[in-house]
């Protein structure tokens, strides 16, 4: 399936604002705000962190899956899509992160 299919079965994010991603010292390593251009990613990256809990290596390789066709085009042109690019690391064995969610007011 392509991306576009597979966010029609994620949940909705609407009431985020952002989601933090922490390294094992807690400490905010990115971010994925709720704006235009993000959005997938950050359904995609709550899915995630409601599914397994973190974002480990398990979790990275099905976020590869339901990035579909654009993780071609970030191994293509390398930073193009950095939240894609984290996932790649961390099924490669980067540690896991965690997910904290900021919750629109």
């Amino acid at each position: 399936m392509s991306f576009a299919e597979n966010l029609k079965k994620l949940p909705k994010v609407s009431h985020l604002a952002a989601l933090n991603l922490l390294d094992d010292a807690g400490q905010v390593v990115a971010s994925i705000e709720n704006k235009a251009g993000s959005q997938g990613s950050l359904a995609i990256y709550n899915h995630l962190a409601q599914t397994y809990g973190l974002i480990n290596a398990e979790a990275a390789r099905k976020g590869l899956e339901l990035f579909a066709e654009h993780v071609d085009e970030e191994r293509a042109h390398p930073g193009k899509h950095p939240n894609i690019a984290r996932l790649l690391r961390i099924a490669d064995g980067e540690p896991a992160l965690r997910a904290k969610h900021v919750f629109a007011l």
